[in-house]
């Protein structure tokens, strides 16, 4: 499909992803029948914007009259302008700006990314399609004598509402996990065009998934947690958690809250507290073992580490940021350490030193880093024969892909299981693949695009899980896959759900800290859980 078509006023979708044409899961999926995406409502398709794909991710209305369409073509040209003026956009112009010119549309690209892979290699999918659409209205409108010169340059392409609303909708079919910039054979980024593109649409034209703006970034800055969670919520779960880890293991764990000069600020995705408590309560525990003098916060903002500015606008990202740092200088800890997130890696580190004067910032460690300092120490013995398991591991994106952080998690995992039963995913590390909710994905809810990530953007992920189990299927043995990041683990969640992954094969997921738990020597009763062994009891 050339890239121009995506002004087409047919009224159709420009693609229709059907079962059919989906990349193959392997056994004992390989004779599963997909369902097909389901379609909107007829009032759902009379109000929103869905012809794209069929999908609707934005629920984005359809401008009331042809002055509107006109002035939000407008918004969209003048937002463009700005991403490519320093003045405007100084934090990411060398890059966006190197991207923009330097692509050979060798589609190398194409073949990394997986959602290109699995919707069964659809045109639109690719990563440099919504590239080329940008470049080629920068070209036309943006460039002297871009219009008169259109058609000899190969950038004839008609800005209009179609493009603008299928644009949109297209920023939101990518989940910026930047494969493709990493295979790029001259560094081209286009998970960062992508980034940029959905930062105009929320800055020029309000347009975002409400799930990491409205119900994500604007409820976390109101209430001090997307979830909802307020600080008084916050004391009653770090409570409950004391209460929790004493039941599990016979010892009554203090957690530390607001401690002032403690060596570290551990910040947590809320999301773990009210879905995975077992992974704050893991942190804790070993924390406690290793004595390691650290604090929570219990401060509006503190205690949920994500940003979801992060995926889509520079300035809801530094309102969080500057106050998780705000909060750390007040408490006098010497670092952040930042849990198992890996949005929340990202953002208060790589993004955060791009986005941030100098001296806002105080030193910020992952977690997994400190982890495999605690093993190497000795301070806390383990015993692998409590994970006698087959486990594999998944990398999250923007923690190993983004930060290089490859090594720490896989000495941990070796560490804490018996020898051969901890395998590598194919590819693994930097080159594995995302866990399909990246980028907002994994909470977006909204229209038919639950079905859309569950049939495609996750698809690869399930293959790859599945893969790394082959010969093993049985669904007695059980088999676990080691997912430190709560984003990757909801959409891991949702697959499995989905395809129906345990009962089916025996696979289930944890985050690392859970898994040391379970491997510590003076643990007595196992900490890992396993859907089934309450049926068991």
């Amino acid at each position: 499909m050339r890239a121009e078509e995506i002004a087409s006023k047919s009224g159709q979708p420009l693609v229709d992803p059907k079962p059919q044409d989906y990349a193959p899961l392997p056994p004992p999926y390989d004779k599963y029948e997909d369902e097909p995406i389901a379609e909107l409502t007829a009032d759902q398709k009379a109000k929103w914007e869905h012809s794209l794909d069929g999908v609707s991710a934005l629920n984005l209305p359809r401008p009331e009259s042809k002055e509107e369409e006109e002035r939000l073509v407008r918004a969209f040209l003048s937002g463009l302008e700005k991403l490519l003026q320093k003045e405007n956009n100084w934090t990411f112009l060398q890059p966006l700006t190197l991207s923009m010119e330097y692509c050979a549309r060798c589609q190398t690209c194409a073949d990394a990314c997986p959602v290109y892979e699995m919707s069964g290699r659809k045109d639109i999918y690719r990563p440099t399609f919504r590239s080329d659409v940008v470049r080629k209205i920068a070209k036309k409108y943006l460039s002297p004598g871009g219009k008169i010169l259109a058609g000899f340059r190969g950038h004839d392409i008609d800005l209009n509402w179609e493009v603008v609303a299928r644009l949109a909708e297209l920023a939101y079919r990518c989940t910026l996990c930047r494969r493709c910039a990493q295979v790029c054979p001259i560094g081209v980024d286009n998970g960062l065009i992508t980034h940029e593109l959905r930062k105009l649409f929320s800055q020029e034209l309000g347009i975002a998934a409400a799930e990491i703006h409205s119900k994500g970034s604007v409820k976390h800055l109101q209430f001090g947690s997307s979830t909802g969670m307020v600080k008084a919520a916050v004391v009653d779960i770090i409570e409950y958690l004391e209460d929790d880890i004493e039941e599990k293991t016979g010892k009554r764990i203090k957690i530390p809250v607001n401690k002032k000069g403690a060596e570290i600020l551990l910040v947590h995705n809320a999301g773990e507290f009210m879905s995975w408590p077992e992974n704050p309560m893991a942190f804790a525990i070993l924390f406690d073992a290793a004595g390691i003098d650290y604090t929570l916060s219990t401060e509006t903002i503190g205690y949920d580490a994500v940003n979801y500015g992060v995926w889509y606008d520079d300035v809801q990202f530094a309102r969080v940021a500057l106050t998780h740092l705000n909060i750390a200088r007040d408490l006098g800890v010497k670092k952040i350490v930042i849990g198992e997130c890996g949005h929340a890696h990202k953002a208060l580190s790589v993004i955060a030193d791009r986005l941030l004067p100098g001296q806002q910032m105080i030193p910020r460690e992952s977690s997994y880093t400190l982890l495999w300092d605690i093993v190497k120490s000795g301070k806390i013995k383990f015993d692998p024969t409590k994970n006698d398991f087959p486990v594999t591991l998944h990398d999250p994106c923007n923690i190993v892909r983004l930060m290089g952080v490859v090594k720490p998690q896989r000495e941990i995992l070796k560490a804490i299981t018996p020898p051969g039963r901890f395998r590598e995913m194919t590819p693994h590390g930097v080159e594995n693949y995302c866990c399909g909710g990246g980028s907002g994905f994994a909470i977006m809810g909204s229209g038919n695009f639950p079905d859309w990530k569950l049939r495609l953007s996750c698809r690869k992920k399930v293959q790859q899980i599945l893969g790394a189990f082959q010969g093993e299927m049985d669904p007695s043995v059980k088999k676990m896959v080691c997912s430190p990041c709560s984003n990757c683990k909801g959409m891991i969640r949702d697959a499995f759900e989905h395809y129906e992954v345990y009962p089916k094969t025996g696979i289930w997921y944890t985050g690392l800290v859970e898994m040391m738990v379970n491997a510590m020597v003076d643990q007595e009763q196992p900490f890992l859980e396993w859907p089934d062994e309450d049926e068991d009891e």
